[in-house]
């Protein structure tokens, strides 16, 4: 019989092989559910020493019926999905997974910069619809010598900042907590969010999503932008104001958009969204390569592992459960 119980409370994944490996070499039983409710979480989770999970609720409530429980994996960068201070106040570790998918993120969010610029899908479309006519992706413009505004400075975006200079992109970036000396070696230049807004060709946006960043890109963030500008998104949907985005599509405040993540997963089918030949969606997928998913997979399972066997995960979210 096993020693801990580990319970996986949520997955979209075709096998969970990497993770029973890993699981196995800490004397750890793994047991899987499918929760979408707190109450499904609660139900689950009896007993566990640990939880892995990808976008179930992982709530006070949920943390207050958890008696055992060192650990709260999430599969993914992101944390939004469990209530941290909760779960610190309770002595449980939160774990993530910040660096699984760097090129993959990067290189997508440039993909849909480059679709976006070069208008790939709208002629793509107009080809099937049989029309072959160049002039109907007009104006594009030249890449090189235009600016790319980064909305957060974080490891993905200082990817994708060296992978704009090769196309000869110039780069601002906002983010408070990123140093001058940092920005300085990566060639970007930090500014404020509305000098951004305003001189930005493209804008990528990267902020983890939390209080103080829910909404963040909203009317006037729209209004400040140049009537030719194109944004991204590769971070979370609920970063951007999804109404006041529409809005400004519509009133053609911007250019355009290319969107791998929205407010609501899977986006609503009477969405304005999904109606404008000048948004690029995406299903939320930047993240994924088969290397960066066995990756993601092998270090949250590993993150478990360690916290159930009495180390201090490499990836811990609240450092204070630590030093308490």
């Amino acid at each position: 019989m096993s020693k801990f119980k580990v319970l996986i409370a949520d997955y979209t994944y075709s096998t969970l092989e990497p993770e029973q490996k890993i699981l196995e070499t800490a004397d750890a039983e793994m047991i899987t559910a499918q929760c979408r409710t707190e109450e499904d979480v609660i139900e689950a989770a009896q007993g566990v020493d640990g939880i892995i999970c990808q976008y179930a609720p992982i709530t006070k409530k949920v943390i207050d019926q958890l008696d055992n429980c060192k650990i709260v994996a999430r599969y993914g960068v992101g944390f939004d999905t469990i209530d941290v201070p909760a779960a610190t106040e309770k002595g449980i570790m939160v774990t993530n997974v910040t660096d699984y998918c760097l090129d993959e993120v990067s290189n997508h969010a440039f993909a849909l910069l480059m679709a976006c610029a070069r208008k790939v899908v709208q002629l793509h479309e107009s080809v099937q619809n049989g029309t072959w006519d160049s002039k109907i992706a007009k104006p594009i413009y030249r890449l090189n010598g235009q600016t790319l505004g980064l909305i957060g400075l974080g490891n993905i975006p200082q990817s994708l900042a060296v992978k704009a200079k090769a196309f000869g992109l110039n780069i601002l970036a906002y983010d408070p907590f990123v140093s001058t000396d940092l920005a300085k070696e990566l060639g970007v230049k930090l500014v404020e969010l509305d000098e951004l807004c305003a001189e930005s060709d493209y804008i990528s946006v990267h902020p983890p999503l939390n209080k103080h960043t829910e909404g963040m890109i909203s009317d006037n963030q729209f209004k400040a932008m140049k009537e030719t500008a194109y944004i991204i998104n590769t971070s979370r949907g609920a970063v951007i104001d999804e109404a006041a985005l529409i809005r400004a599509l519509e009133e053609n405040e911007i250019a355009g958009a290319g969107l791998d993540v929205l407010e609501t997963e899977p986006i609503a089918q009477d969405s304005p969204l999904l109606s404008m030949s000048n948004v690029i969606i995406n299903p939320h997928s930047a993240y994924y390569s088969v290397e960066s998913e066995l990756e993601l997979k092998q270090k949250t399972a590993q993150n478990v592992a360690d916290a159930i066997s009495g180390k201090v995960p490499v990836y811990l979210v609240n450092q204070d459960v630590v030093h308490a």
